[in-house]
């Protein structure tokens, strides 16, 4: 199984609103070596007002909750605390809840039928600042977001406004340091969202990211 490297374990809350399943995959999270769960909620709210005060590396969000679903709850999150990373989990596939997450700003998606490998090396790999999706899910996000319209307004819409800003001034030239001084954000935040802005492109590296920006009209 992969196992989270480092001194510093991974810090994890889980919210969803069925007793037994969160009990039972906080449980199962807190026997992994390096993870530690440092709180669980029902709902979405709960779910915010967690990861305010816990500020943990990774929430492991139920897409349906009462009162606020895991989508809203995870656009609050990830615009209250952006270096919070958010791994949806779920039982739909479908496009509409898929493209929801990634636009509230989730950095993994998974269905509730992955294993114990799966959640492990999904939290780990958002908790370093990486995005997990799953092959198919992957695609489909390509795919939907290729076919529309390009320019500087409706360029990337799968980019989360500040991602999109990041990015900006990523095709202008900025490094990072000089990216966190000119939006007032960590050097964390800054690479997270450089590690987000990658991903969701498909593209390789900074390098390939500056042209697909550059080509959209961005960076000017």
């Amino acid at each position: 199984m992969a196992e989270p490297t480092g001194a510093e374990p991974v810090r994890v809350v889980v919210a969803d609103d069925h007793p037994v399943y969160r009990e039972g995959l906080a449980a199962l999270l807190a026997s992994v070596p390096g993870l530690v769960v440092v709180g669980t909620a029902a709902d979405g709210l709960a779910a915010v007002e967690l990861a305010r005060e816990e500020q943990p590396d990774v929430v492991v969000m139920d897409v349906q909750m009462p009162g606020l679903d895991g989508i809203e709850a995870t656009r609050r999150v990830t615009s209250e605390s952006p270096s919070v990373g958010v791994v949806v989990l779920t039982m739909s596939e479908d496009d509409g809840t898929v493209f929801s997450a990634v636009r509230a700003g989730a950095r993994g998606y998974l269905l509730k039928g992955a294993d114990q490998e799966e959640v492990v090396r999904a939290i780990t790999t958002v908790a370093a600042g990486g995005a997990v999706f799953g092959a198919a899910l992957a695609r489909r996000i390509a795919d939907f977001f290729t076919a529309g319209p390009a320019g500087p307004a409706t360029a990337f819409p799968q980019l989360t406004a500040r991602e999109r800003e990041v990015l900006d001034l990523v095709a202008a030239g900025r490094s990072n340091a000089q990216i966190a001084a000119a939006l007032y954000l960590s050097p964390k935040t800054v690479r997270n969202n450089v590690s987000n802005v990658l991903t969701k492109l498909q593209v390789a590296d900074r390098a390939e990211a500056i042209v697909r920006a550059r080509d959209a009209g961005l960076g000017r």
